[in-house]
């Protein structure tokens, strides 16, 4: 794993300005409407009904580079409890449950929490869903071995998801998160200028960057971070399978041969053990 972030984290303050975000219920509900109106407009794809939720497990996994490497951070799954933190379309949440664990998931969005409940179905896997907001989870203490999350830190007050995540999490277990990274000047033009799909997102996120990382070092010392897509970011804007991949072999040898490139990557994997 690239523990990268400490040796850029005074040039990316500079740069960058840290990140704050308060809880307000502004926020919140801007969040809400944000994410139900996507969950809506993806339900009205689902022409087939059920049929159009099925998935297999690479069809999750394999989506980016950085998801099956981040799911091997969560260890074996079978047997364990484990919490989608942020579920969105609950794909990943589906695959856990397949993989053997009793998967809890929850997201701000009633809307995707719909959606988690009838892809939880129709892939005949049971899937506890409930709409709840991140920096106040409904869970017991100590209630999960591992949590799963995907592009959803950067939404949240880092100090009041670090503390949830710490008093829900197990002793010995881990959270492992795919967030985007903002570390890099050239890609947060790209971001701001460049038409890409996907690009739509609330008006208080961005990327994280290294100076948004010490709430969560806080409450997890050992935490990680491995960046992902240093030359293959092109494929947001280049859709060649070959020269995708030529670029992700590339990316994996310069990222091991010199891990600081990791803060110029698109997405980082940050795990955090708890203990």
């Amino acid at each position: 794993m690239l523990a990268f972030a400490e040796n850029f984290r005074e040039s990316t303050r500079e740069r960058e300005g840290g990140f704050t975000m308060n809880a307000t219920a502004e926020r919140l509900d801007t969040e809400r409407v944000f994410h139900d109106e996507q969950a809506s407009e993806r339900a009205v794809s689902f022409h087939s009904g059920r049929a159009d939720l099925r998935f297999a497990d690479e069809a999750y996994l394999d989506h980016e580079t950085w998801i099956r490497p981040a799911f091997a951070q969560l260890g074996v799954l079978k047997g364990m409890n484990v919490l989608d933190y942020g579920c969105g379309h609950g794909m990943a949440a589906v695959v856990m449950a397949r993989a053997g664990a009793a998967v809890s998931a929850f997201d701000l969005s009633p809307g995707y929490v719909r959606e988690v409940r009838e892809r939880a179905a129709a892939n005949g896997v049971d899937v506890t869903a409930i709409a709840a907001n991140g920096e106040e989870l409904p869970y017991a203490d100590q209630s999960f071995d591992a949590v799963w999350g995907c592009a959803i830190l950067h939404h949240l007050d880092l100090a009041k998801a670090a503390a949830e995540l710490k008093r829900v999490l197990k002793p010995g277990g881990v959270a492992v998160f795919c967030e985007p990274w903002g570390g890099n000047p050239f890609l947060s033009l790209a971001r701001r200028w460049l038409p890409y799909p996907g690009k739509h997102r609330t008006p208080d996120e961005r990327p994280l960057v290294s100076a948004d990382l010490p709430p969560l070092r806080a409450a997890f010392p050992n935490l990680t971070v491995q960046g992902f897509q240093l030359l293959g970011m092109v494929r947001r804007v280049i859709c060649s399978h070959a020269l995708n991949g030529a670029l992700d072999r590339v990316d994996r040898r310069l990222l091991r041969a010199v891990p600081a490139l990791g803060n110029w990557c698109r997405y980082v994997v940050l795990t955090l053990p708890n203990g």
